[in-house]
């Protein structure tokens, strides 16, 4: 196996709290200007750097003396705000010494959920890439609230990731990678080397979040399910090893890589499956499953159960029998109406709701699946 970094054009680095701040004692300048310096030298090889950068709650922390991460949204915000200052700073220090640009971008959920604004934020971070800067981008953290918080940061680099088309998210952690089980606990443990992202085995096998950081291995595994969906491979490895992204980029494999194995989305469908304000859940039976995984769109007479309060034109999840998500898509009538024409024929449709506004229920050209 060979790293998939030493062929890759364009990269997505996710550098974790833990790493960035010595485990809480700071910003660790030293560790920042090695990575930087590594960074400089994958640019030098040809490749594009989007780096995604934690830390801006834990050096807020730190500048305030907290010995521990505040529970209420608005300190959060308010830690986030004190921190992403030293953050910034360092970042453009750092590579000032290299004489490179670089270029903050804070982003919420509300920016990804928008397609004229995703597009907007995608157009921008391509044309930094075309001219040389390395974007630095963090969540909006000061304005993000719990509608619209993307949650973590490993969510945040896979959707970075499909937003530019990059070839691959590399999230650097301080773990050495995903084990068959919490090596902590179990000494049979041993280190997944490869394997197929979205693998329903590698959800078990993953643990649960640090001290410092809202993501543990389950939000990395996820964020590689969720890079896949672009053809984009993930490699999850410890931040600690030295020269990692310049080995890696010599086909050394380090850590754990999760490749993709589907084919990449189209760019409105990739949208829709990364939207991740899901308003609904419908539940459907076996053959509207196939009719979906057939690329048919979603008839009423399919649909067995309805959760949630959604309207007409916003984004819902479908699923099966037992509860797994097959897809997801923006919905023609609201939950209301959904209810009404659960199990019906289309051709009863318009006697039940005194109309008939369209046939499907999700049309195909606005849903999206997966196995």
């Amino acid at each position: 196996m060979k790293s998939f970094v030493e062929t890759a054009r364009r990269l997505v680095v996710k550098i974790g709290s833990s790493l960035l701040t010595n485990d809480g004692k700071g910003l660790d300048r030293q560790a920042i200007t090695g990575w930087v310096s590594q960074i400089v030298s994958l640019r030098n090889q040809g490749k594009q750097v989007v780096l995604v950068s934690s830390g801006a709650v834990a050096e807020g922390m730190q500048r305030l003396g907290l010995a521990s991460r505040p529970g209420a949204l608005h300190q959060l915000q308010a830690a986030a705000a004190v921190g992403q200052m030293g953050l910034v700073q360092v970042w453009e220090s750092c590579f000032a010494v290299h004489s490179v640009h670089t270029a903050q971008i804070l982003l919420t959920h509300e920016d990804m959920a928008s397609r004229k604004r995703y597009l907007n934020a995608r157009s921008t971070l391509t044309t930094l890439l075309e001219w040389g800067v390395v974007p630095i981008i963090n969540e909006n953290d000061t304005v993000a609230t719990d509608e619209i918080r993307l949650g973590d940061n490993d969510t945040l680099g896979a959707l970075v990731t499909n937003l530019v088309e990059a070839d691959g998210l590399i999230i650097l952690t301080d773990q050495t990678g995903l084990y068959t089980a919490d090596p902590r606990r179990d000494t049979q443990a041993t280190l997944v080397r490869e394997a197929r992202a979205g693998s329903p085995e590698l959800e078990a096998m993953a643990g649960g979040a640090g001290t410092l950081g809202r993501g543990g291995m389950l939000t990395k595994v996820t964020a590689a399910k969720r890079a896949a969906r672009s053809g984009a491979h993930t490699i999850i490895a410890s931040g600690r090893e030295p020269d990692l992204l310049l080995r890696l980029a010599a086909g050394e494999p380090i850590g754990t890589q999760l490749t993709a194995a589907t084919a990449t989305l189209t760019a409105r469908k990739q949208w829709l499956a990364d939207h991740l304000q899901v308003k609904g859940q419908l539940t459907l039976d076996e053959g509207a499953v196939r009719a979906l995984r057939a690329g048919k769109s979603l008839l009423p007479i399919g649909v067995m159960a309805l959760t949630g309060q959604f309207d007409r034109g916003e984004l819902v999840s479908c699923l099966d029998g037992d509860g797994h998500e097959v897809g997801r898509g923006l919905i023609n009538y609201d939950a209301g109406e959904t209810g009404k024409i659960l199990r019906m024929p289309t051709e009863s449709m318009g006697e039940t709701l005194g109309y008939v506004g369209e046939e499907e229920l999700i049309h195909r050209d606005n849903l999206v699946t997966w196995d």
